[in-house]
């Protein structure tokens, strides 16, 4: 799978202009676009979907460490010949930081804020992750990991919301 997606960098200038550009500055502008959404809700004094979309933020990031940490993969360009078209430091490459962020913003912007949004960041996202294989920098399984993590992030921010919130319907004292 990695040699079918950067096999062809290097041969096409325009189209590995994009995919650098993708891979390394992409990123930001998800960032950037998911502050519309948020920018929305806060607006309209929704702060706690918003919120919710950070900390699956910082869970995700947690887990990437961890799993960072646990593994010795190296990253494409260090173990074999590739095409690799954006310079990157040597380091572990399991899961991709870049994809990790971009995914995890694209499922909770979905999950937490607005559905055309966050799909609209899921295919940004996915960007995000081909661009990085296709530049030498990861390998396809880095990025489903990622996309992996990002959403195991949601999905517990989610179950801790309906969790908090099946609480306090409990504690609620009913009216008589």
């Amino acid at each position: 799978m990695f040699e079918l997606i950067n096999g062809p960098a290097g041969q096409i200038d325009s189209v590995d202009d994009v995919m650098e550009f993708a891979a390394t500055w992409l990123v930001y502008l998800i960032f950037a676009a998911s502050a519309v959404p948020a920018a929305v809700a806060l607006h309209r004094r929704r702060i706690r979907p918003v919120l919710e979309v950070g900390v699956a933020l910082c869970l995700a990031f947690a887990a990437a460490t961890v799993l960072a940490h646990l593994n010795n993969q190296l990253r494409p360009f260090q173990s074999h010949h590739v095409h690799q078209l954006i310079p990157h430091d040597p380091g572990v490459s399991l899961p991709s930081d870049h994809a990790t962020a971009a995914f995890t913003l694209a499922f909770g912007i979905y999950a937490f804020l607005n559905h055309r949004w966050g799909v609209i960041l899921a295919v940004a996202a996915l960007a995000v992750g081909i661009a990085r294989v296709w530049v030498g920098v990861h390998y396809p399984g880095d990025i489903i990991a990622a996309a992996a993590i990002a959403g195991l992030a949601v999905v517990a921010v989610a179950l801790g919301r309906q969790q908090h919130s099946n609480r306090t319907r409990v504690r609620s004292p009913r009216p008589h």
